[in-house]
């Protein structure tokens, strides 16, 4: 394993690399600003390349830098959540849930209000996942896959179907009960491939085949998708009881018909299993509820 740079020198360049100046980098570090530059300096040295290109004013980070400066944003990002997290638990009782941006958004935000009122003594904290970032665990953790612990709670339904917003529907002179697959924009997401449905597994699990005229949008999240259909750019495949707050208001259609059932979903536990204290448990309770309703 490659020895890592000394901690001055990163947080030199990370402080600087977000202000845009050496000025106000020192500010933050609350030191001098050619002892920010010398941090650098030796930092660059250390890695044996540039991290910022002096040929010009103002200076720019090189390749190199922009890499770097992404996995700090990753690292550090993970030590400020953390002790936001710690600093918040201090001063009181505070629950932590992590769960996928899209289940987030779509299903947690709008009882979130609800939550919040059902404990108004517990400052509770959204931590948003997307598919394929590094792990931030919360207290009480949702994530999509198959399960794999026999403490996690499924939530929602394991039934996955088509759905589209109504004015989509009616450009194209179909309904929800009257639509044609093959003359549709189906909305697909990139990590479907591996880790959700996509069209084509979600085909051949409801026992059809895809029509070959059909046109596929790719997306690199879920919420992307789901606002690509909201705005009614096609259909996109919807896990039971995500999208439902947009199909109670009429946003979005259900296409009635077929359905492929999933063995993955999404699972709910604590961070700390059955060990976890009495007001994180009470939080994922709640949630387990609001998942069966």
């Amino acid at each position: 394993m490659d020895r890592l740079p000394g901690f001055s020198g990163l947080t030199a360049f990370y402080a600087a690399a977000r202000h845009g100046t050496l000025t106000a980098a020192a500010r933050e570090l609350n030191v001098s600003q050619p002892a920010v530059s010398r941090r650098i300096a030796a930092l660059e040295a250390d890695l044996g390349c540039a991290l910022f290109d002096r040929s010009r004013k103002p200076v720019k980070m090189t390749q190199h830098g922009k890499d770097l400066l992404k996995a700090l944003h990753g690292g550090f990002g993970q030590i400020e959540s953390a002790v936001g997290q710690i600093r918040q638990a201090a001063r009181g009782k505070v629950v932590s849930v992590t769960a996928p941006s899209g289940f987030v958004g779509f299903w947690l935000i709008p009882r979130l209000g609800e939550l919040d009122a059902a404990f108004p003594d517990t400052t509770i904290r959204i931590i948003s996942q997307e598919y394929g970032e590094a792990v931030r665990p919360g207290d009480v953790v949702i994530r999509f896959g198959f399960r794999d612990d026999t403490e996690e709670t499924r939530l929602l339904g394991d039934a996955v179907y088509p759905v589209a917003s109504p004015l989509y529907l009616e450009k194209r002179g179909m309904s929800g009960r009257d639509y044609d697959f093959g003359r549709m924009t189906l909305l697909t997401m990139e990590a479907a491939r591996s880790h959700w449905h996509d069209w084509p597994s979600w085909f051949a699990s409801a026992g059809l085949t895809m029509p070959g005229g059909a046109r596929v949008l790719d997306f690199t999240s879920y919420a992307m998708l789901v606002n690509a259909a909201l705005a009614g750019q096609g259909v996109c495949l919807c896990w039971d009881g995500v999208l439902d707050s947009f199909l109670e208001t009429g946003a979005m259609t259900r296409l009635q018909g077929p359905e492929a059932v999933s063995p993955r979903g999404y699972f709910l536990s604590a961070r700390d299993g059955l060990a976890a204290e009495q007001h994180v448990r009470d939080i994922l309770n709640w949630i387990a509820v609001a998942g069966q309703k």
